[in-house]
């Protein structure tokens, strides 16, 4: 993974919301929709950033990070995103789970072109 896919954080506390789905065979639209969300969650009060992957098997993780609760919620209840949950829940899921974590503490480590450092 390139470094450039993380997400750059601020010093926690902040919040993770943890998408883990596995997909079922329809696309119709998945891609559209997905990137739609993200451009959605970047422009909303207290987005963070965000970081996906998913695997060829149709299992994928999605973790948005959010300053606050209410930014949580607020993003919960934005129409748009809610149309594209119903849909996922009708179309492109055979199942997911979702969890929201206060993260307390965070580090990463790059070896970059240079000697190893630690940050955070």
């Amino acid at each position: 993974m390139d470094p450039a896919t993380f997400a750059r954080l601020p010093a926690p506390p902040y919040y993770a919301v943890i998408f883990s789905a596995q997909r079922t065979d329809i696309d119709n639209g998945y891609g559209e929709t997905a990137e739609r969300m993200v451009e959605l969650a970047q422009r909303q009060p207290g987005f963070l950033g965000v970081e996906s992957v998913r695997g060829e098997d149709g299992f994928g993780i999605t973790v948005a990070y959010w300053d606050s609760e209410d930014a949580i919620r607020a993003w919960r209840l934005h129409a748009e995103h809610t149309a594209a949950r119903e849909r996922g829940r009708a179309e492109w899921y055979r199942h997911f789970e979702l969890r929201i974590a206060r993260v307390e503490r965070a580090y990463g480590w790059d070896r970059g072109d240079g000697p190893a450092e630690i940050t955070g």
